[in-house]
């Protein structure tokens, strides 16, 4: 596994420094058979059956860790890192592009990173996020990343109607540290449209987003020019909401909110915006949209 780790990092060029933490890991882990024979039948587990019990390994992987005194982020990242050498075999196995597969496992990196800044700690807070990943059902395609979903909405528009269960191409925009240019995402929704074609048995191409991203009052904080501003824009949206406090902010700030807005950084217009907003004491919120997409 330590071979393959490397490899893994060299392919998703991960930070040095995350590969330091990882390899701690699992030396950790290593040094304890007990720790080490339960982390072999978690990696086994997976090898075995693709739709295993997700939420399970996780909490298992969390209790390794806290055995041999490894953080738990950390140990969540190093097991999912794991699990992408049997995810790249299923995907040769159903013929789908190595390419793919390293697009896809990129997010690791990008939630490597995240954490760091977020938490100061290299692994991911959010493991049970890469189910989908995992069970090959939410794929990157270019600058963003695409699982199939029931609709769980109406809407009518030039013809089409889309009913609750109406198949959807669900759209997340990750946190790569690339632009979201409208260039990119144009790419992407391509390759997502081509890609889910067999899949969506001749329904309508139609991409839904629920993100913050889409909330209302980003069009009175961005410029028309925004690459966000121009990413709204593609969707009519179907449903709107508020959050009931800042707990959802550091996905802009890549920090926790701790009741000092002044104390977050203001190094962009929209996080600038922000501080502003929570300064008055008003609501953030998020937005779900969808657009019928056409070649």
């Amino acid at each position: 596994m330590q071979a393959y780790l490397t490899e893994f990092f060299e392919i998703t060029d991960f930070p040095s420094e995350a590969r330091e933490a990882y390899f701690a890991a699992l030396d950790g882990i290593l040094a304890s058979s007990e720790a080490s024979t339960r982390f072999a039948a978690l990696l086994a587990a997976y090898d075995v059956k693709m739709h295993f019990d997700f939420a399970a390994a996780i909490a298992e992987m969390t209790a390794i860790c806290e055995a041999v005194g490894v953080h738990s982020f950390t140990g969540h990242g190093l097991l999912l890192a794991c699990f992408s050498r049997c995810l790249r075999q299923r995907y040769r196995q159903q013929g789908i592009d190595d390419g793919i597969w390293q697009n896809t496992m990129l997010d690791l990196k990008y939630k490597a990173v995240e954490c760091h800044l977020v938490e100061g700690v290299w692994g991911t807070f959010v493991a049970k996020w890469n189910e989908g990943f995992f069970n090959m059902t939410r794929f990157a395609l270019g600058r963003l990343q695409f699982e199939l979903k029931p609709f769980g909405h109406e809407y009518t528009k030039n013809g089409v109607v889309l009913t609750p269960d109406s198949p959807v191409i669900n759209t997340h925009i990750p946190r790569s540290g690339q632009p979201l240019t409208q260039e990119s995402v144009q790419e992407s929704y391509a390759l997502a449209a081509d890609f889910f074609k067999e899949r969506l048995q001749g329904a309508p191409v139609a991409f839904y987003c629920s993100s913050w991203l889409l909330f209302d009052r980003h069009r009175e904080m961005l410029k028309p020019t925004s690459n966000i501003r121009r990413f709204i824009e593609d969707f009519d949206i179907v449903e709107a909401g508020e959050y009931k406090d800042y707990g959802e902010v550091w996905r802009l700030f890549d920090k926790r909110y701790t009741g000092d807005p002044d104390g977050m950084p203001a190094d962009s217009s929209l996080r600038r915006a922000y501080i502003a907003l929570m300064k008055k004491g008003e609501k953030t919120g998020f937005g779900k949209g969808v657009f019928l997409y056409q070649a």
